[in-house]
């Protein structure tokens, strides 16, 4: 059984000085009757929390001549690229065509060997597979490894260390790694809620049938969130922590983003915007004196406003 507490630590020291220590706010308005607790982890580097499971899981490892191969809906792919050309190692990335101009620019200027394939996440994974075969290369997971879902616990582990006093946390979910890493840190201390589309429910459907299932995926939010089954590893913890799960409409999402940028100038992604759609469009409602946090996870909107 894994020791999430060690591990996680482990990993937090571990990426120090790799990653950003993101900042958080208590934030009002945005329609809802109290003020919420924000971390903005939308500014971490690439744009996402996801550097901090592929600068973990580098660390942890030795790559060959071949290098490191990744699959991605794009943010993944990014923090790979990134943590590889910090490290100095040769990077592979396959993305699905789903993954946008966007996110796509992001991986090929990061000086990244960037294979975009038909289809969505499963059929870029297939490829990176028989990369990793064919070569060697280095297989970095997107979210269903110890050491993904380790450093992306940090972000927890960092937020309880910045004063977080929420009793509920609310979070994306996609293939799972980050909901996986906040639960495991929290280990029940305090609530940890599952935001995911309608669209994308790989989580929710996995809850309701007792394992993971493959779920279709399309929306707003498919190229971040669009895992075709929910990982291993957060489908244990999400059990073993009796963990929440709430679903929202695409509509919602995009007016989360809209009033995250009305409000307070915070251009998100659609995926970054989800955990506080819950809140916005009701489908999550706070006990009465429930204090609330809301994590923002990326900020890799499409079309780039500024390509």
């Amino acid at each position: 059984m894994t020791d999430w507490h060690h591990e996680i630590s482990a990993a937090s020291a571990r990426i120090n000085g790799h990653v950003l220590r993101t900042p958080t706010a208590v934030i009002a308005g945005l329609g809802l009757s109290r003020p919420i607790e924000v971390k903005f982890e939308q500014m971490q580097h690439t744009g996402s929390f996801k550097p901090r499971g592929a600068f973990n899981t580098l660390l942890t490892k030795t790559p060959g001549p071949a290098g490191l191969v990744a699959a991605s809906g794009g943010n993944h792919g990014a923090a790979v690229a990134y943590a590889a050309q910090q490290l100095g190692h040769p990077a592979r990335i396959y993305v699905p065509e789903i993954a946008g101009p966007s996110k796509i620019a992001l991986i090929r200027d990061l000086g990244a060997d960037l294979q975009v394939v038909p289809g969505a996440y499963a059929n870029a994974f297939e490829q990176a597979l028989a990369w990793e075969a064919k070569t060697g290369a280095e297989q970095v997971h997107a979210y269903d490894t110890v050491a993904t879902v380790a450093g992306q616990g940090s972000l927890a582990l960092e937020w309880e260390d910045q004063g977080l006093a929420a009793d509920t946390i609310l979070v994306a979910a996609g293939g799972g790694g980050l909901i996986a890493g906040v639960a495991a840190w929290l280990n029940g201390r305090r609530k940890v809620v599952s935001v995911e589309p309608k669209t994308c429910s790989a989580l929710n459907s996995a809850l309701k049938n007792g394992a993971p299932v493959d779920v279709d995926i399309s929306g707003v939010a498919s190229n971040a969130l669009g895992a075709k089954s929910i990982g291993q590893i957060c489908f244990d913890v999400a059990k073993e922590t009796a963990m929440q799960s709430v679903l929202v409409e695409d509509q919602a999402i995009t007016e989360a983003q809209r009033l995250l940028w009305k409000a307070h100038r915070q251009l998100v992604e659609p995926a970054g915007a989800t955990a506080l759609a819950a809140l916005t469009s009701g489908a999550y409602t706070p006990e009465k004196d429930e204090k609330i946090a809301v994590l923002v996870c990326g900020a890799n909107i499409a079309p780039d406003p500024f390509q």
